[in-house]
């Protein structure tokens, strides 16, 4: 099975049967599929509604039910807990979100967080360098994401490993590993999405530190492209898995580790998945 845990819709032309028809193609079984964006973040060419764009993505998702469409929330409009309650409601498999304007740690957002965590649900996070043509990157580096350990019960993922900080990424991770030996409580968990994100000249470094640092993260990694709805760009994915195939046969990466990657990561992260895998926790001066 493959999944995408990436896939935007963009504010231009939508053909869901095309859609539907480049996934065949593509051998792709399902995956995210995140909504119109915010206002805040001035990617749309007309005003949404918050139901506008529930029934877009639910639209979008409908008639393959490997498809879990994702809300994406500005968690600091004046509305975002109503936003949650009425996502939930309606269906949704989770939320993505972008820190444009604001820390991952602002209290307002926390507090939203929270409430989608009270929910059971996922937050899709994107992370690292932000492609929006303003002074906004600051808010999107790994560290800042600390903050979530504040926020128990909750699964989110960092996407695109937080390039081009992902060392820090991958050290990030290692702390929420090390935190569950300090709080017996703690139930936040963290994923790493390696959806592009990283140029192909990163690539293998990338994987190659993320899968042989010795952390355990087998169980938390997710596969995605980063493409939309309007036009699943088949190169770009045949591109990225064939070149991930190269990677993971240089390191030797496990088809266990595969399978996870390419699908039960996700279908665990969405909640779709009773697996709960045993966390190998880090602690100074033992070995990874």
């Amino acid at each position: 099975m493959l999944l995408d845990s990436h896939i935007h819709i963009f504010d231009k032309k939508m053909d869901r049967d095309d859609f539907y028809i480049k996934l065949k193609e593509g051998n792709v079984d399902g995956g995210v599929v995140i909504s119109l964006a915010p206002g805040a973040l001035k990617w749309n060419e007309k005003e949404y509604t918050t139901k506008d764009r529930l029934n877009n993505v639910l639209w979008f998702c409908e008639k393959n039910p490997m498809l879990f469409p994702f809300y994406w929330i500005n968690p600091m409009e004046s509305n975002a807990m109503d936003q949650v309650k009425e996502a939930v409601a309606c269906g949704i498999k989770g939320f993505k979100i972008i820190c444009n304007t604001h820390f991952p740690g602002d209290q307002t957002a926390i507090k939203v967080y929270q409430e989608i965590a009270r929910y059971e649900k996922p937050i899709l996070f994107h992370s690292g360098i932000l492609w929006d043509g303003l002074n906004s990157s600051d808010y999107n580096k790994p560290s800042q994401f600390e903050a979530l350990l504040n926020v128990n019960g909750l699964k989110f993922a960092l996407a695109h490993v937080s390039w081009p900080w992902y060392d820090e990424c991958i050290a990030v991770y290692g702390k929420f590993l090390n935190a569950f030996a300090w709080r017996k409580d703690l139930s936040v968990e963290m994923f790493l999405d390696i959806a592009p994100g990283t140029p192909p000249l990163y690539r293998q470094e990338v994987l190659r530190k993320l899968y042989c640092i010795g952390y355990d993260v087998q169980n938390n990694v997710l596969f995605g492209t980063d493409s939309n709805v309007n036009d699943y760009n088949l190169k770009w994915l045949k591109d990225w898995l064939n070149r991930d195939q190269v990677i993971f046969s240089e390191i030797q990466l496990s088809q266990e580790s595969k399978d996870c990657l390419y699908s039960k990561n996700l279908l665990r992260f969405v909640g779709l998945s009773g697996h709960k895998p045993t966390k190998k926790l880090l602690v100074t001066g033992e070995e990874s």
